[in-house]
C-alpha cells in the first residue's frame, strides 16, 4: 500500500507539473499571438528589399534600391490595411460575406487588378505635384522620393492604428509635397494641383453621400415602402443590377483597362450602358425565380441584393488594385528609373518586379491587418443591411463616373465613407420624417430630451469627427513628416 501511495504521489507531481507546462504554453501562444502578424509582415519587407537586389542586378545604387523597395512592400501592406477596408466594409457589415470571404475575394481581385490592369505611368507622382527638375540632382531626387514613400506609409500605418479610413492617393502626395519643399522650396510646388486636391476632400465625400443617399431613397420608394414588396422587387432589381453593371463596366473602362487600351469617356458610358441593358435583361427571369415563394417582409428582399453586393465589392477590389497600387509603388518605380536610366523627368514606368511587390503588398496588408478597418467601416459608423450596403458600393463607381466628367480629382476612400455617411444621415432624416408623419393626426408629444435624441441618432458622430479630422490633416501630416524624413535621410546618407 506505501508503494501504491507514493506512486500515486509522484503522479499527481507529475500532472501538476505537466498542468503547469500546458498553462505556459498556452500563455506564451497567447502573448505571441499579436506578434504574428508583424512578423509575416516584416518578413514579406524584408523579401521585397532582397529580391529588389537581386532585380536591379550589380550595381552600387543596388543598397539604395533595395532600401526604397522595403518602404515600398511597407506601404503596400498599409494601404492593404486600410484602403481595402472601404470595398469590403459595407458587404461584411451587412452579413452578405464573412470576414473570411471578404479577405479571400479582396485579395484575389486586388492581385489581379493590380497586376492585369496596373498603372504604367505615375505622372502625377513624377511630375504633377512637384517638378522634378527643379529638385536639382539625380540623388537629391532619389532621397525626396524615398522620404515620400516611409512618410505616406507610416502616416497610413498610424490611421490604420487609430481607426481612421485616410486616403492613401493623399497620404502620398502629401508626401511628395514634403519632400519637394524639403529639396527645393515652396517654388518647386504645383499649387493649382494641390488646390485641386485640397478641393476633393469635400467634394469626394459630399458627392458620395448624396447619390448613396439617392439610390436608397429610390429603394425605399419603389420596394420597401410599396404595399406588395416582392412584386416591386421583380420590376426595379433588375433594373438597380442593371445600372451596377453599367456602372461597373464604365469605372473600370475608366479606371483600369484604359491603361490597356486606350478608351475615351464616351466610350467607357457607351460600354457600361451596353452591358447595362444586357445584364438587365438576363437578370429579369432570374430574379422572378428566385424570388418565388418569398414572403411579403424586408428581410426576403436582403436575399435578393445579397450577391450583386458580393459582386459589386469584389469589382470595386479589382479596379481599386489597378488604380491604386501606383500609390505603393510610384515613387518606387520613380527612384528605380532614375538611378537606372538616370532620367527623373520622363514618364515612370513600373516594372514587373515592382508591380509584383504592389500587388502582394496589398493582399498581405489586408490579410494580416484588414480586419479592425473592414469591421470600423462596416458596422461601426452606422448599420447596414444589403440593400443600403449596395446604394455604398453603386454610390462609390457613380462618383468616379461624375466626377471624370467634371474633371473633379477623386478619393476612393473618400466616395466610400462618405457613402456610408449619406445612408446612415438619410436614415434619419427618413426615419424622423415617417416619425413626424405618423403624429400628424396625434395629441402633442413633449419634445424628447438631448439623451433621448442622441440615443436616436443612426450614425455616430465621434467617428464622423475623428473621420473628418483624419482627412483634414493627412496631406499637411504627410507633408511635414516627410520634409523631416528627408533632411533626416540626407543627413545619413549625405547628398548621394
Amino acid at each position: 500500500m506505501a508503494l501504491n501511495d507514493l506512486d500515486t504521489r509522484h503522479l499527481d507531481t507529475l500532472d501538476r507539473d505537466l498542468g503547469r507546462f500546458s498553462a505556459l504554453e498556452r500563455a506564451t501562444a497567447y502573448a505571441a499571438r499579436p506578434l504574428i502578424a508583424p512578423g509575416i509582415a516584416l518578413v514579406f519587407v524584408l523579401l521585397a528589399g532582397l529580391g529588389a537586389m537581386l532585380a536591379f542586378g550589380q550595381s552600387s545604387n543596388g543598397l539604395i534600391v533595395a532600401m526604397a523597395a522595403v518602404f515600398g512592400a511597407y506601404m503596400a501592406l498599409n494601404i492593404g490595411a486600410n484602403d481595402v477596408a472601404n470595398n469590403m466594409g459595407p458587404a461584411v457589415g451587412a452579413n452578405a460575406l464573412t470576414m473570411g470571404g471578404a479577405i479571400a475575394i479582396a485579395a484575389v481581385f486586388e492581385t489581379a487588378g493590380a497586376l492585369i490592369a496596373g498603372g504604367d505611368v505615375v505622372g502625377t507622382i513624377s511630375r504633377g505635384i512637384v517638378a522634378p527638375e527643379s529638385i536639382g540632382t539625380q540623388e537629391v531626387f532619389v532621397w525626396a522620393m524615398m522620404a515620400a514613400l516611409l512618410s505616406s506609409a507610416l502616416w497610413v500605418n498610424l490611421a490604420t492604428w487609430v481607426g481612421a479610413p485616410v486616403s492613401t492617393t493623399h497620404s502620398v502626395v502629401g508626401g511628395v509635397m514634403g519632400a519637394g519643399v524639403a529639396a527645393a522650396g515652396f517654388g518647386a510646388v504645383n499649387w493649382p494641383t494641390m488646390a485641386t486636391i485640397a478641393a476633393s476632400w469635400v467634394v469626394s465625400p459630399v458627392l458620395g453621400g448624396v447619390i448613396a443617399a439617392g439610390f436608397l431613397w429610390f429603394i425605399k420608394s419603389r420596394i420597401i415602402y410599396r404595399a406588395d414588396k416582392i412584386a416591386a422587387a421583380r420590376i426595379w432589381v433588375p433594373v438597380l443590377i442593371g445600372i451596377m453593371a453599367g456602372a461597373f463596366a464604365a469605372y473600370l473602362a475608366l479606371k483600369g483597362l484604359s491603361r490597356l487600351i486606350d478608351i475615351s469617356f464616351g466610350m467607357a458610358l457607351a460600354i457600361g450602358a451596353g452591358l447595362g441593358l444586357a445584364i438587365w435583361l438576363v437578370t429579369i427571369p432570374v430574379i422572378a425565380r428566385q424570388s418565388r415563394g418569398l414572403e411579403n417582409r424586408n428581410r426576403s428582399l436582403k436575399v435578393l441584393f445579397g450577391i450583386p453586393l458580393v459582386v459589386s465589392a469584389a469589382l470595386l477590389s479589382f479596379a481599386h488594385g489597378a488604380n491604386d497600387v501606383a500609390n505603393a509603388v510610384g515613387p518606387l518605380a520613380a527612384i528605380v528609373q532614375a538611378l537606372g536610366t538616370g532620367g527623373a523627368s520622363e514618364a515612370v514606368s513600373i516594372p514587373l518586379w515592382v508591380m509584383l511587390i504592389g500587388a502582394f503588398g496589398l493582399s498581405f496588408g489586408l490579410f494580416l491587418f484588414g480586419p479592425k478597418l473592414i469591421r470600423m467601416v462596416g458596422s461601426q459608423i452606422t448599420k447596414l443591411n444589403p440593400m443600403r450596403a449596395y446604394c455604398v458600393s453603386l454610390s462609390a463607381a457613380m462618383t468616379v463616373i461624375v466626377a471624370s466628367w467634371l474633371g473633379l480629382p477623386v478619393s476612393s476612400t473618400h466616395i466610400a465613407v462618405g457613402a456610408i455617411f449619406g445612408v446612415g444621415f438619410f436614415r434619419e432624416w427618413d426615419a424622423e420624417r415617417r416619425l413626424r408623419a405618423a403624429q400628424g393626426g396625434m395629441p402633442e408629444r413633449p419634445r424628447p430630451g438631448p439623451e433621448e435624441r442622441r440615443r436616436r441618432k443612426l450614425v455616430r458622430r465621434s467617428h464622423v469627427m475623428t473621420i473628418a479630422a483624419a482627412w483634414v490633416v493627412t496631406v499637411p501630416a504627410a507633408a511635414l513628416l516627410s520634409a523631416l524624413l528627408f533632411r533626416l535621410l540626407t543627413a545619413i546618407g549625405g547628398p548621394a
